[in-house]
């Protein structure tokens, strides 16, 4: 049973389905506070977790990153309003728990470079087995930190991707200068 107020989750689901999709349900940092005692008191085959569209924010994802036991291979936070500060909390418990990540979107977020170089840190984790991370361009691009490299190797921009890459080159304030 899933309720927006108060988030009432009925475990048993958690041993038998791989994939939640729980998005646009409305779950707040509460919500979330209960999703994780839950996947914690039942040993989860979960392996994906999409809360795109909820009202998680930082103190949310600091709630699902206080798991360490954590076994999700994708894990969706498309538009749930973070910032850097839910960017450092997913960078502290990646770096404790590196071996299982395989896809993070945080696409639709304010992470500002702050939180895209806490992120960015993860990958230079030789035990990390991140292989798509997704964000967009516009949620960082116009701070004062300017990237000079960018590394998109096996990713799949299609075509609003690549759009965005060329905007991006045709700034006149992009320092860019690897791109692979």
């Amino acid at each position: 049973m899933l309720l927006a107020n108060g988030l009432m989750i009925q475990c048993v689901c958690f041993s038998y389905f791989p994939c939640f999709r729980l998005r646009y349900c409305d779950i707040t940092d509460d919500g979330c506070s209960a999703l994780t005692s839950a996947l914690r008191s039942n040993p989860s085959h979960l392996r994906e977790l999409d809360l795109s569209g909820n009202k998680v924010k930082n103190k949310g994802v600091k709630h699902l990153c206080d798991d360490p036991n954590c076994q999700l291979k994708t894990l969706r936070f498309n538009c749930i309003s973070i910032t850097e500060e839910g960017c450092a909390a997913l960078a502290s418990a990646f770096n404790s728990n590196p071996s299982n990540l395989i896809e993070l979107d945080l696409s639709g977020n304010k992470l500002g470079n702050s939180g895209v170089t806490e992120i960015s840190t993860l990958l230079e984790n030789s035990q990390c087995t991140l292989q798509i991370l997704r964000f967009e361009f516009g949620e960082f691009k116009d701070e004062q930190k300017i990237y000079d490299k960018l590394d998109l190797t096996g990713n799949d921009p299609g075509q609003s991707g690549v759009k965005e890459l060329d905007d991006l080159l045709q700034d006149p304030n992009c320092q860019l200068k690897t791109l692979r």
